[in-house]
């Protein structure tokens, strides 16, 4: 058994504590999953409570083989990939818009045909986008402080498939346009450009919420509805049972959790949740764990940030570097943002918390993301092999 394991640990190259926490934040899904999903499951598969657990388990291990083939990948390699994808993206993103499958008045997805896999377009281009501006930082580098031939071209990138997402998904775009800012500001982008990006941004958003507010609800277009009821709920009607059923479950769940944990199965809070198995998992999560599991799944991610920073300080290329925080920086604001509105801090956003929350496409994209970041790290410790023995 010894043996068998060491071999394993042997094919899985790159940071090691990397791997440590996506197996360790994969059980927690596993559990998290079974025990939100158990009422569901029973209602609407004859009984079988563990329906989700085995799709989960599937998921899980899916995802943990796209991260081993992917972090076989030297990932000089994304950086053509990267650009197929993105401009693959766009139409899709257009496609989703107008033709996508519409699941709580939000068409986020498309539905493959055959398969019938329900797949979500905005996940791949998040990837897309932020390997594609990473190869673009790479490149221009030498003109960096050009606006006109270094920061125009990587505006237009990011701009493109971020309005495209906030349509139907506004939380997920404006994750993905801050996380782009800061890969900019950390490859070097002039101060001043990004100083007359940040006052842009702050403008289209002063404009935006002051037509969301003052303009009658008959006038509102698309989800800004969804929005507006959002916001003012969290802010405004935060103690109403009937506005704020969710987040008052979520509050009620994060209550019963205390200190020390409960133990694996026994929430109670899951069976009158919403989406306790996806968007609010980890208020299961401190209800059966505690305090205890809360923060340490925190730390989890935060880990996970800081092996990404040490990544970045030992790669011997920009493109690594810039991938490796890029991805990272993402995936942990992601996963801060889910959690923050759990507790309460942010109003309900429908995001997931990666590679905890149960899902199709989002495992998928969220465990290739995790693989690129763990081939740079895999290259980095190839290399530096390589100029041991050359010294040796």
């Amino acid at each position: 058994m010894k043996e068998e394991i060491q071999n394993i640990t042997e094919r899985l190259q790159g940071d090691r504590i990397i791997w440590m926490v996506v197996i360790i934040l994969f059980v927690f899904s596993m559990l998290a999953v079974y025990s939100a999903s158990g009422s569901l499951a029973f209602k609407y598969t004859n009984g079988d409570t563990s329906h989700y657990l085995w799709k989960q388990v599937m998921s899980a291990i899916g995802g943990i083989l796209l991260m081993y083939f992917a972090h076989l990948i030297n990932y000089k390699y994304y950086s053509r990939i990267a650009q197929v994808l993105w401009i693959l993206s766009i139409p899709l993103l257009f496609y989703t818009m107008f033709f996508g499958a519409k699941i709580n008045d939000a068409s986020r997805w498309i539905k493959l045909p055959l398969i019938g896999w329900t797949f979500q377009t905005s996940d791949m281009a998040k990837l897309a986008l932020i390997m594609f501006l990473a190869r673009l930082l790479t490149q221009k580098q030498e003109q960096i402080t050009d606006f006109k031939k270094s920061v125009l071209p990587m505006l237009i990138v990011v701009i493109i498939p971020v309005v495209m997402i906030a349509k139907d998904n506004l939380s997920t775009a404006l994750i993905l346009f801050f996380t782009s800012v800061f890969i900019m500001f950390i490859g070097r982008v002039s101060l001043k450009h990004l100083m007359l990006l940040f006052a842009g941004s702050v403008c289209v958003l002063g404009i935006f919420l002051l037509s969301l507010f003052k303009l009658p609800d008959s006038m509102l277009i698309g989800r800004m509805a969804t929005w507006k009821s959002r916001v003012e709920t969290h802010f405004i009607h935060k103690d109403d049972p009937d506005d704020s059923y969710q987040s008052l479950q979520a509050n009620i769940a994060i209550a019963k959790g205390g200190f020390l944990p409960n133990g694996p199965g026994n929430s109670t809070q899951k069976n009158f949740l919403p989406e306790a198995y996806s968007d609010f998992i980890y208020a299961i999560i401190i209800e059966e764990y505690g305090l205890i599991g809360g923060v340490f799944v925190i730390l989890l991610y935060l880990v996970f940030l800081y092996r990404c920073i040490r990544i970045v300080v030992r790669a011997p290329k920009a493109f690594g570097a810039f991938l490796a925080v890029g991805l990272g920086v993402s995936l942990v604001l992601q996963a801060m943002i889910n959690m923050a509105v759990a507790v309460g801090l942010f109003p309900v956003t429908g995001v997931t918390l990666p590679l905890v929350s149960m899902g199709g496409s989002s495992v998928v994209f969220t465990s290739l993301a995790f693989g690129i970041v763990l081939s740079v790290s895999r290259n980095i410790e190839l290399q530096k092999g390589e100029e041991n023995l050359a010294v040796a």
